[in-house]
């Protein structure tokens, strides 16, 4: 199975076990519990695909009646088969249509339900899980992988079904019609198997090796589109041109192997399956001439041989279909079934009601993923009172913006507790105390909405007259009034629209109107200028009062007025005090202030 430790995929003769895996067509049932829920619609299904399958069958007997009584002398038996043919053909066209309908709706269902699954299985899954997979890859799964799935549910399986059907049916009518040439077809199978079985395995790793390198194409071609302005900023337009053509053109060159060895396999076994025929239908002549059986007889069995030998011609394509499906489900599955570090417990505590704030560190400890060998956080223990305004400041690196993310349970200690208002947050369920917690990020994440609907994600249940004060609140009320259209207008993908500063002030919107006891500022005013950050941050005092209030900051200005300020390094917390008391103190913090303000004052 694909790695989930890696945003490349494998590349060819590695992880062999794993690789082997994907040979499994049977890793198509984990979509049973998908289908499951469906079953009336597969059984109405079924039985459309049985009744152009028995449909298909009687064909061959109208045609051997019709020839067999060509010369009769009664015109009125000819025009009864006639007749016949005409009704089986319109119920062939009849159970055709309505397998099509109920097949493709099926597999749309199916792959919908899949897609939902998966989006809500990752859409929960920790930071750390994306530490090692490509968001791209992920979008790939969801996208491309269900497509191949839907083909198969909605396609590939029924056609499958039914030839399987028509396989079994008209080999035993064959032997019914003439057990001696039906004996002569039979020696031909296992050559026609052998050459399935070999290059059946060889496409299997192949199929999974296309899927893997389309995955990380899109994976590559979403970061680089996602940071477009940087790329173009430093002219690296062709290099990531280059980046992406080698990786598409690793796709195509597994997705043309894929293609040759399937058409090797496709060409010998059409070739064996018709040759035999032909020799059957030369020794079936010879007992036509020798009166050993009928002209009608032989038709009929000619075409059940044609029949079957299609249905197994089909049957070898659509198995390679099935080899990309059962590739694409094993990857679906992986997300399904990816372990996290952060999960809900089975029996989750509550918090006592309402959320006071009372947040505490207990002498946590914390590596992350990608860097075990560097403390983030080293023996940090904290109590942080309800209400209290607590500033985190000291030099990139130093573990400030970690404590935010210990705090939303993003990652969870190495070692030690974290408690707000005296219970363990790994007791409870995230989604619960994560609603007593607003967060404003360093970088503002604005998605590709409106002004309103942006802000209105912080509370969804919240009035336009809620969104609106919330972004007065925020001094955007202005530049939001601006736009074409007002709090309705569009501000694009990411925000592209939009201002650095007017993206961190619709940000800070979003936070004051979640109105959560725990507000949590992580360099919220970075991307102001002067005037919006008197603005914003005579809101974040307003909004502050009442509140537990975390603010992590490069600029010490911003955070003279905290209850408290707690200074780091190197994951520890090496002072905590006032900013008198710190700078009186000397150390790192009065060091920090002296670069800060006197250079500042310089400066001017």
């Amino acid at each position: 199975m694909a790695r989930l430790d890696t945003a490349a995929p494998v590349s060819p003769g590695t992880n062999k076990e794993d690789r082997e895996k994907s040979k499994r067509v049977g890793a198509l049932r984990a979509l049973w519990p998908f289908v499951l829920p469906y079953r009336s619609l597969m059984l109405a299904a079924i039985a459309a695909l049985m009744l152009t399958a028995v449909v298909s069958l009687t064909l061959p007997l109208a045609v051997r009646r019709v020839v067999d009584n060509f010369s009769a002398e009664s015109p009125e038996i000819l025009d009864l088969y006639f007749a016949a043919a005409l009704v089986i053909a319109g119920l062939l066209a009849l159970g055709t249509g309505l397998r099509y309908a109920l097949v493709t709706r099926l597999g749309e269902r199916v792959v919908a339900d899949i897609r939902k699954a998966v989006f809500d299985r990752v859409v929960g899954l920790s930071p750390a899980f994306y530490e090692r997979i490509m968001t791209g890859e992920v979008v790939s799964r969801i996208t491309t992988d269900t497509t191949l799935i839907q083909s198969v549910l909605g396609s590939s399986a029924s056609i499958a079904l039914r030839n399987f059907l028509i396989f079994l049916g008209g080999l035993g009518l064959m032997l019914l019609t003439s057990a001696k040439l039906t004996g002569m077809v039979l020696l031909i199978v296992p050559a026609v198997v052998v050459p399935i079985l070999v290059l059946g395995r060889r496409l299997r790793v192949l199929s999974r090796e296309n899927q893997d390198w389309i995955a990380a194409s899109s994976g590559n071609a979403a970061e680089a589109l996602q940071a477009v302005q940087t790329v173009q900023a430093f002219t690296h337009e062709d290099p990531s041109r280059a980046t992406f053509s080698e990786v598409t053109e690793r796709s195509f060159d597994a997705a043309r192997r894929r293609i040759w060895t399937r058409a090797q396999m496709t060409v010998i076994v059409i070739f064996l399956v018709f040759t035999g025929v032909v020799g059957v239908l030369w020794i079936g002549a010879n007992d036509v001439r020798a009166g050993d059986m009928s002209a009608g007889a032989l038709i009929q069995f000619v075409i059940y041989a044609v029949m079957v030998a299609g249905s197994v011609a089909a049957l070898s394509e659509i198995w390679g279909e099935l080899q990309r499906a059962a590739g694409a489900t094993e990857r679906l599955i992986e997300l399904l079934q990816a372990s996290d570090n952060v999960s809900d417990p089975a029996t989750p505590a509550t918090l006592p009601s309402p959320v006071q704030g009372r947040i505490s560190f207990e002498a946590v400890n914390f590596h992350y993923p990608s860097r075990p060998g560097i403390p983030a956080l080293d023996n940090v223990s904290l109590d942080i009172a309800p209400g209290e305004t607590v500033a985190f400041v000291g030099p990139s690196g130093a573990g400030k913006t970690t404590i935010i993310q210990m705090l939303l349970r993003f990652y969870d200690p190495d070692n030690g507790r974290i408690c707000l208002d005296g219970v363990d947050l790994s007791t409870v369920a995230r989604s619960d105390f994560r609603r007593s917690l607003a967060l404003v990020p360093q970088d503002p994440v604005i998605f590709a909405a409106s002004a309103r609907e942006n802000i209105r994600f912080g509370r969804p249940d919240a009035t336009d007259a809620e969104v609106e004060a919330a972004a007065r609140a925020a001094a955007a009320h202005e530049f939001i009034t601006a736009l074409p259209d007002g709090y309705d207008s569009y501000v694009g993908e990411r925000g592209v629209m939009l201002s650095g500063g007017q993206k961190q002030r619709i940000a800070i919107a979003r936070a004051i109107l979640r109105d959560a006891p725990v507000l949590l500022l992580d360099e919220a005013t970075s991307a102001l200028d002067a005037e919006s950050e008197r603005a914003v941050q005579r809101a974040v005092d307003d909004l502050s009062q009442g509140r537990t209030t975390l603010i992590v900051a490069h600029r010490l200005a911003t955070v003279k007025k905290a209850d408290r300020i707690v200074v780091m390094e190197q994951g520890r917390v090496v002072a905590t005090g006032s900013h008198d008391a710190l700078v009186a103190e000397g150390g790192l913090y009065a060091r920090l202030a002296r670069l800060q303000f006197t250079d500042g004052i310089a400066a001017e």
